[in-house]
């Protein structure tokens, strides 16, 4: 992995640029409110590109380039549409309860959506549609699945599962943990009361160095450098955190309630979407710094946001009932 230069942080509560790592993983477990986007405003313009009508609000977007489907979580339903004619009409699969969170767990699936309300993960092929249930040990908001783990976040209760198969690893400690990330080999969770990166140590059985991102952040993916890309909606900043060494790489500023964040790995671009002001933004991110290439009006409330690095095509989901937004740059 490239060693990048990293960005001169401003001083911001609980960070500076002269922290050691005793100071970082104070200020890491100093809890705030987390951060939410934006209410945005109404759009002024036609948002760019093509948009699709569905029947509710947004809730999670992922696009799975092998199967040729993009995964919509709209309430209690997931609605898988194509990937190259969106436009057609969505199958739509009924949930036992509403879905927290979807994401896919390898190239061609299958989907993982996460159920709190009924304790349960739902997988599903995206191709054939095929449906399978999994009892959680608590209420889930967000599933990932590395190697042979499924990594489950349960936010309410500040807890972190790692199902292994044979064995449940419960990691405590946590304020509100959002998300399961693996990145070089190792696992971190993303934290958004403590608006934090926090790595898991003692081969993921313990909570372990946490690395303060910003005062709220609220997404995070991570690229084919093993990084981690967080957005940072409260003060309006784009991350970078490397796996290994662990440590905050880059901070960029983005003004507008950066929120939504997807990354094209064949384009080497982090497309976030801006729900103040009805935005998405495309940067670069092989230099030092991001830096911006593309900027585009989108629907109302664009909380979340998904890329086909197979064809560019980047897809905005509403919040607001104002359907997916289809962009080809």
């Amino acid at each position: 992995m490239r060693r990048l230069v990293g960005i001169l942080a401003i001083t911001t509560v609980g960070l500076t640029g002269c922290f050691g790592v005793e100071a970082q993983d104070e200020a890491a477990e100093q809890a705030v409110e987390p951060a939410r986007p934006a209410d945005a405003p109404p759009t002024t313009g036609r948002p760019a590109g093509d948009v699709v009508d569905l029947p509710g609000d947004v809730d999670a977007l992922v696009a799975d380039p092998d199967s040729r489907t993009l995964a919509a979580l709209v309430e209690d339903q997931l609605l898988v549409l194509e990937l190259d004619d969106p436009g057609r009409t969505p199958h739509e699969l009924d949930l036992p309860g509403r879905g927290a969170g979807v994401s896919l767990a390898a190239p061609g699936g299958p989907l993982l959506v996460a159920v709190p309300d009924v304790e349960l993960l739902v997988e599903v092929d995206p191709a054939t549609l095929d449906i399978q249930e999994r009892a959680t040990p608590l209420p889930a908001t967000s599933a990932t699945r590395f190697d042979s783990t499924t990594g489950l976040a349960h936010a309410e209760e500040g807890v972190v599962t790692l199902d292994h198969g044979d064995e449940t690893v419960r990691v405590e400690g946590f304020h509100r943990p959002v998300e399961v990330i693996a990145a070089e080999g190792r696992v971190f969770v993303l934290d958004v009361a403590e608006s934090a990166v926090v790595r898991l140590d003692e081969q993921e059985r313990e909570k372990g160095l946490g690395l303060r991102a910003g005062e709220g952040a609220t997404k995070a993916v991570t690229d084919r450098y093993g990084r981690i890309l967080v957005t940072e909606t409260r003060s309006g900043e784009l991350l970078a955190f490397s796996a290994e060494p662990f440590l905050l790489r880059q901070r960029y500023p983005v003004p507008g309630s950066p929120y939504g964040i997807a990354y094209d790995e064949d384009r080497d671009l982090a497309w976030v979407t801006l729900t103040e002001t009805n935005e998405l933004v495309g940067y670069d991110m092989l230099g030092g710094e991001p830096v911006e290439v593309h900027r585009f009006p989108t629907v109302r409330q664009p909380n979340e946001v998904a890329v086909d690095p197979s064809t560019g095509a980047v897809f905005v989901g509403s919040a607001a009932g104002e359907g997916i937004q289809v962009v080809r740059p």
